[in-house]
């Protein structure tokens, strides 16, 4: 059953718990079939039962009682432009905080008296002057924040910088206050210690990292953006007089004559009809040099004419150019979940009620033992108890766990994209680091996929006879053989016969009738089932099949016409490649269903020791699914309709960029380039993208591990040292932006550059 898919952006969403909070809500909708929502982007991705009529207004309202905001999908560049204002007001706020938080610091911690204002200390009062700003105004979004999140019966970031401020504020405010305020409690006004200048620098530290994180997170979605930003918004349209009118691309229709002038963008995909140029392709395919462009060559979107102008006829409509489909296919990406991120989702969803509950029994702790166990530290035991409550909560802001994951994935992707590695699948990239086998198709993959006719044998046919019936029973069949055998009969000029009632015969070729007689081109045991054979035959063949040249037959009724000798070229990085991947471990394996012998000479060009050859479209999925059962994570490499099931049966599809539509829709990660070692650079970006993961997460446990108990004051009866609020503060920013920037190493990423020159 087909289901409807919504995107909302949503907003408000600081950390992990949020994101688990988002998700729930619109996971309880009922005919909600699927929920994704990804923090970085700010964007959620539902899909709905068809019976569902009103489901855009009934998520919106879920999504604004939890506390958020909910809109329809606002155009990406849309959001960057509000994030990037965003960003830029809070930088403000995070300079008031900070001018105000440091007079606070001195006058709470270096000053020692500066008289009294009647009853009331001078030095106590200013302090609190100036750290009512921070707290009321720069603090103002945790705060109205975080009752929207307790009243939606939820627990995030913002809940526990708002108790951990709002503890503070008020025991200070209430012990300088307490000479004029004789109904409070005797052991408020015995107190010595106020925490204005904590408050001030939870606050100033919490919105200095939100400021720095939202920062990284501009970084790290650059490449999707750059990639939105090379669609240009206007072409010149060229009319029968030569004349040109500037048209916005969305208005162009299909086969338009648009003329690029050096230094523009064009602006849909399409073929040049005359005048060449060099084209810049290095935005689109991560290629370092020009491509001469002529007439009859195909030009995508998003590339630059370089040095003259181009008249292009227009292949697709704006929304269908190959750029077009690349940014949905990375956005679809960065939507995903990997299996790691739904953990520490579910982690993250009860982590901030357990820490307020540990830092409340903590502080019930110390008030209750402080006398006892720290005797000498010359804090009062209730104000011990405030300081490890205000600590607890502040530090243990789960922003790393929850950026941990997607933040490496979006940066991940992004700069696959720009290397021409398009991540459709995010469970692939995470496991393509653990790539045991990797398995090759031959034509079109270690080949270059375009065979072409070197030598016809004749045995009781004649040349025209025995192309002109290949040519007819191929006719419709898109394979790169069948186009051998046309561009062989286009070159010949004969007149090609009608055949009727052409079936496809997976794995051994084609048969159809011609003038009442049953014709037939493909295998040797296609052959064998309609005729009889020369008993040397299959000699022969073996003979001209160890040359690595495929052969096939040709019969009209119970006659053998001859064969067909077709040769494809290995490609030039075919032997760097399989290079690369033994040296990293992982074991090469062809899979073909052509002979033992092509297949073979191939195999030993490239490096390739284990074959596996004569095998049928619908057998190479369950020769996948073997050796994921023996080795464990299996990826293939293929580009024809008969790779779709392998490619989707297998841990990890990967399809060249040519290959037929079904193989691209079956792969996980599809190269642009048609290059095999981009195969390898896909693994080693996943690599590269789970290091990031994992030390991302390692440090936000960590963080935990030890910042917790610190602040709950493990140490404090034998070192008398206490966490300070402002520092836990400090730490909580730190471990954030230290995720992030650890994901934003992954924008050096690149693919090894000596693979294209052979040298590995």
């Amino acid at each position: 059953m087909e289901h409807n898919e919504l995107q909302l952006s949503i907003s408000g969403m600081t950390c992990a718990a949020c994101v688990a909070s988002v998700d729930n809500v619109l996971s309880g909708l009922e005919g909600v079939v699927e929920v994704n929502v990804n923090l970085p982007l700010e964007k959620a991705v539902i899909r709905l039962s068809p019976m569902v009529s009103d489901g855009t207004a009934r998520c919106i309202a879920a999504v604004e009682r939890a506390g958020f905001g909910a809109t329809e999908l606002i155009p990406a560049l849309t959001v960057r432009r509000q994030n990037e204002e965003a960003v830029v007001r809070q930088g403000r706020r995070v300079t008031l905080a900070f001018a105000l938080s440091v007079p606070v610091f001195v006058l709470s911690m270096l000053v020692e008296d500066l008289g009294t204002i009647g009853p009331l200390d001078l030095r106590m009062v200013l302090a609190m002057l100036a750290a009512l700003p921070v707290y009321a105004y720069v603090g103002a979004p945790f705060h109205r924040d975080a009752w929207m999140a307790l009243r939606a019966g939820r627990a995030n970031m913002d809940v526990l910088v708002h108790l951990g401020t709002t503890v503070a504020m008020g025991w200070s405010c209430l012990v300088t206050l307490a000479p004029v305020l004789s109904f409070l409690p005797a052991f408020v006004g015995q107190a010595n210690h106020v925490f204005f200048d904590g408050a001030a620098f939870i606050i100033a530290f919490v919105m200095l990292g939100n400021h720095l994180e939202a920062k990284a997170k501009l970084r790290a979605t650059d490449a999707i953006h750059g990639l939105m930003r090379l669609q240009p918004r206007e072409a010149w349209v060229l009319d029968d007089e030569g004349n040109t009118t500037a048209t916005p691309v969305e208005s162009i229709p299909r086969a338009t004559l648009v003329r690029v002038r050096p230094g523009d963008t064009v602006p849909l995909d399409g073929v040049v009809e005359d005048l060449t140029a060099l084209v810049d392709e290095s935005m689109m395919t991560g290629e370092a040099f020009p491509v001469r462009k002529q007439p009859g060559d195909e030009v995508n979107a998003g590339t630059v004419v370089l040095n003259a102008p181009l008249n292009v006829r227009t292949t697709t409509l704006v929304g269908d150019t190959r750029l077009a489909n690349v940014i949905q296919l990375v956005e679809d990406a960065q939507m995903g979940q990997a299996p790691i991120q739904r953990l520490v989702d579910r982690i993250a969803a009860v982590f901030v009620p357990v820490v307020t509950l540990a830092a409340v029994g903590a502080a019930v702790f110390w008030a209750l033992m402080a006398e006892a166990l720290a005797p000498s530290s010359g804090m009062a035991p209730s104000e011990i108890a405030v300081m490890v409550l205000v600590s607890t909560l502040v530090i243990a802001c789960p922003c790393a766990l929850g950026l941990a994951t997607p933040t490496a994935l979006v940066v991940g992707t992004g700069r696959g994209a720009r290397f021409g590695l398009l991540i459709k699948g995010i469970e692939a990239l995470e496991q393509s680091h653990a790539t045991a086998v990797m398995v090759f198709d031959k034509t079109g993959t270690i080949t270059a996929g375009k065979p072409r006719v070197s030598h016809i044998e004749l045995l009781e046919g004649d040349v025209e006879e025995v192309v002109c019936l290949a040519s007819a029973l191929e006719a419709d069949a898109t394979h790169p053989i069948a186009h051998a055998i046309h561009a062989a009969w286009t070159n010949l000029g004969y007149a090609r016969p009608s055949v009727n009632d052409v079936t496809t015969l997976p794995g051994m070729g084609l048969v159809g009738e011609h003038n009442g007689a049953p014709v037939a081109v493909g295998s040797l045991a296609l052959m064998e089932t309609l005729l009889t054979v020369p008993e040397d035959l299959e000699e022969r063949i073996a003979h001209r099949a160890k040359r690595g040249v495929t052969v096939v037959l040709v019969a009209n009724g119970t006659r053998l016409l001859g064969w067909l000798e077709l040769s494809d070229r290995v490609r030039e990085t075919s032997e760097a490649a399989i290079k690369r991947l033994k040296m990293t471990g992982v074991r090469p394996i062809m899979l073909t269903g052509d002979r033992e012998e092509v297949a073979r000479t191939v195999a030993d060009t490239v490096g390739i020791d284990h074959v596996v050859a004569g095998v049928k479209p619908d057998e190479k999925a369950e020769h996948v699914k073997r050796w994921q059962q023996e080795h464990g994570v299996v990826a293939m490499v293929g580009d024809g309709i008969n790779d779709a099931a392998a490619l989707s049966t297998a841990n990890v599809g990967i399809a060249m960029g040519a290959g037929s539509q079904i193989a691209l829709e079956s792969a996980d990660i599809v190269l642009v380039r048609d290059d095999l070692v981009d195969a390898v650079a896909a693994l080693d970006l996943g690599r590269a993208t789970m290091r990031r993961i994992r030390t991302n997460l390692a440090w936000a446990f960590v963080y935990n591990l030890i910042g917790l108990p610190l602040a709950m004051g493990l140490l404090f009866p034998w070192t008398g040292w206490l966490l300070p609020p402002a520092f836990a503060a400090a730490a909580m920013s730190l471990s954030s932006l230290s995720v992030v920037s650890n994901s934003l190493v992954l924008r050096t990423w690149k693919p090894v550059p000596m693979l294209r020159t052979g040298e590995i």
